[in-house]
């Protein structure tokens, strides 16, 4: 209960930031075209664990056991109501009651947005696209997916690219800054066993800036590139030892929360509290560079693009060379009835600088870093949220593990993803994934041999004209494999949205 008044006093909090600019509006507006919706899910599958895409890039809400589901309701007012005025108001509450979930009772989302042209500011949790990623079809970005939970934050962005008139818009540039707070005090202390590290309260940060060269209305050829950075740092850790030199344990450690901790969060510095002799950075450090080349044509699109994931400053630059990468490919094909979108994706996470890793000392003055061992800090556990990867899912979340250890175990693979979506008439669509992936485990605890595991899913959904709001959609996964037990089964959801006001 205390976690539970912690958190929506973080969210009255973030969310009355926004309340003297709204009250200067008119209510009368504020309410206009605000939709209502309610959604109820049911999975049943076979075998120890729900197929990996029923619960992966389901923005947290969704549940790796094999039966479950839940009762979803909210409402939202869109940004888009406003398109034409310099000045935009949103809001949204989502709230859902599961079963066999890692909660009873979910705040999914409760923020509000406000933006004057092209900048936008959003204060609380909220359900937001990939980066310049397909959000249906991809299997997730490097550094941040849909495969989490909203973290409540403020956060300040220009959500489209913003044409430089002086370059005869020849030149766009798109970015974001945010600040956030972790809600899964409860989830990690549960999960982690004993002994074994956890933190509390600690802080999210994200930024990222993209340039985009080219414009279409001159030329069909683009060219965008740009860099993503986020970090967990702050709060309080339990259970940590210091590296390597010593094993002494620190049971409850303040991590940093002053102004200098946001500040070491934003331009990568300071230390952390176990580091000993061997200093790094504060937080656990993640980003990924983006490079993509588009041609669109006038009736059908083709772009193929690039994330160089990287945590810390290793592999931030060129000097060990870049292996690791998610290469992809996605065309958008002129309307048809069977289909309206393909897209192929490469992951490679196998050599993360190398197997080696050496601090600088008098024995062997030289620094090699190697060892990188993506998503897992020696401080923070993983890269995840309520036991789901932020970055992509295929690099196995700590939710499937089974030894209480707060880690990615799987982080070391290569692998194949494809996705299909079609609209085969105004009422019907689907969407197909499959993703082949074969891992190493870690550096640190490798895999005896190769395993390969499969994952699939095909999804069906139907908008009856005649029941105006109503949708329904059926879904059919399986995992088969000795990563992850076999398994399959179906999902099940209806909804129904409508005018609030």
């Amino acid at each position: 209960m205390k976690y539970k008044n912690n958190y929506i006093r973080h969210l009255i909090t973030c969310i009355s930031l926004l309340t003297p600019v709204i009250t200067n509006a008119q209510i009368d507006g504020l309410t206009d075209n605000t939709y209502y919706s309610v959604e109820t899910n049911a999975v049943f599958t076979n075998g120890d664990q729900a197929p990996l895409w029923f619960s992966s890039n389901k923005h947290g809400l969704s549940s790796i056991e094999p039966n479950s589901g839940y009762l979803r309701a909210g409402f939202a007012r869109s940004l888009e109501t406003d398109s034409l005025l310099n000045w935009r108001y949103g809001y949204g509450l989502d709230i859902a009651v599961p079963i066999k979930h890692t909660s009873k009772f979910i705040i999914q989302q409760a923020y509000g947005d406000v933006q004057y042209k092209n900048f936008r500011i959003t204060v609380g949790a909220k359900e937001l696209p990939q980066e310049m990623l397909n959000n249906e079809l991809s299997s997730g970005g490097m550094t941040i997916s849909n495969n989490f939970r909203p973290i409540p934050q403020v956060r300040l962005e220009m959500p489209e690219f913003w044409n430089l008139y002086f370059t005869g818009n020849w030149l766009a540039i798109k970015g974001h800054i945010a600040y956030g707070i972790y809600t899964d005090n409860s989830w990690q202390k549960d999960f982690a066993a004993e002994n074994s590290i956890y933190t509390k309260n600690s802080f999210f940060h994200s930024k990222s800036g993209f340039l985009r060269v080219g414009n279409e209305e001159y030329f069909p050829l683009s060219f965008t590139f740009g860099l993503q950075m986020a970090c967990q740092f702050g709060g309080k850790g339990y259970n940590l030892t210091e590296r390597d030199d010593d094993m002494t344990q620190l049971n409850e450690v303040d991590l940093g929360n002053g102004i200098k901790s946001f500040w070491d969060a934003f331009i990568p510095g300071g230390k952390d509290v176990n580091d000993g002799d061997y200093d790094n950075v504060a937080g656990n450090q993640t980003g990924n560079w983006y490079f993509e080349l588009n041609y669109k044509a006038p009736k059908w699109n083709i772009k193929a693009y690039a994330q160089h994931f990287f945590e810390d400053h290793s592999q931030m630059f060129v000097q060990y060379g870049w292996k690791d990468m998610l290469w992809g490919i996605e065309a958008q094909l002129p309307k048809n009835h069977f289909v309206s979108n393909v897209l192929a994706e490469y992951v490679y996470t196998k050599d993360q600088t190398g197997g080696l890793y050496h601090d600088e000392n008098d024995i062997l003055p030289i620094q090699i870093s190697g060892k990188d061992n993506y998503y897992n800090n020696h401080v923070y556990g993983a890269w995840q949220h309520w036991g789901q990867n932020i970055g992509n899912p295929l690099l196995l979340s700590p939710i499937y593990n089974t030894n209480g250890q707060i880690s990615c175990l799987h982080n070391r693979i290569n692998g194949l993803h494809l996705g299909i979506s079609g609209e085969p008439s105004e009422e019907f669509n689907y969407r197909l994934l499959y993703s082949n992936i074969r891992s190493l485990g870690t550096y640190d605890y490798p895999t005896v041999d190769p395993i390969d595991q499969d994952y699939f899913l095909a999804e069906l959904t139907y908008k009856p004209k005649k029941l105006k709001g109503w949708e329904g959609t059926v879904g059919y996964g399986y995992n088969h494999g000795k990563l992850l037990n076999n398994s399959n089964g179906f999902s099940f959801s209806i909804r129904k949205t409508g005018k609030l006001f």
